[in-house]
């Protein structure tokens, strides 16, 4: 399975709204397992298909750390939000970028699996702020968005900077992440 290119802040694509997905094949099971492939080798926790220049619906994540509890998360959407929180959040499409970011920290999620079977679950914790951070992706909207104008714009000259000073050959994907 290939590893996937993920997109880099300040990419005009991270900022596409993703449609939904309506067809559950072959195709799209691939995609799901080349998405787990790059989250894990970027590392990160959560991907979402925007971020890999796929604007579906579509997300993964695994906040384990041993790689035991992957999730595949199809047309999402919260239907109920409890206890607003703050917590650090990072991002592999912001490299090397962390901030508190305030979300709810218990949700309950509707959405599909990869064969189109809906379903419902409760998360809470990492879990919680993870699945909203990767369905703002889906959004079109990055985490960088909740920060101040001024932060921003310093984050997105630093990683435009970044991005010119090192080798082409060295540049690596990176993918969606939040900090463990």
């Amino acid at each position: 399975m290939p590893l996937l290119e993920i997109l880099e802040f300040p990419d005009p694509r991270l900022r596409t709204r993703a449609a939904p997905v309506t067809v559950f094949d072959a195709a799209l099971s691939r995609l799901i397992d080349d998405m787990f492939e790059t989250m894990y080798a970027a590392p990160g926790i959560g991907l979402a298909a925007s971020q890999v220049d796929v604007h579906r619906r579509l997300l993964v994540m695994d906040v384990s750390n041993d790689r035991s509890e992957p999730l595949v998360f199809i047309n999402p959407e919260v239907v109920a939000r409890e206890e607003i929180g703050v917590m650090e959040e990072g991002c592999l499409s912001v490299p090397g970028i962390y901030d508190e970011v305030e979300r709810a920290q218990r949700i309950r999620v509707r959405a599909q699996d990869r064969d189109g079977k809906v379903f419902e679950r409760e998360l809470d914790g990492i879990r919680a702020v993870c699945l909203q951070h990767e369905m703002d992706h889906l959004d079109g909207k990055l985490f960088v968005d909740y920060l101040s104008s001024l932060k921003r714009d310093r984050i997105r000259r630093k990683l435009e900077k970044e991005r010119r000073d090192r080798p082409a050959a060295g540049r690596t994907p990176a993918g969606a992440a939040l900090t463990r």
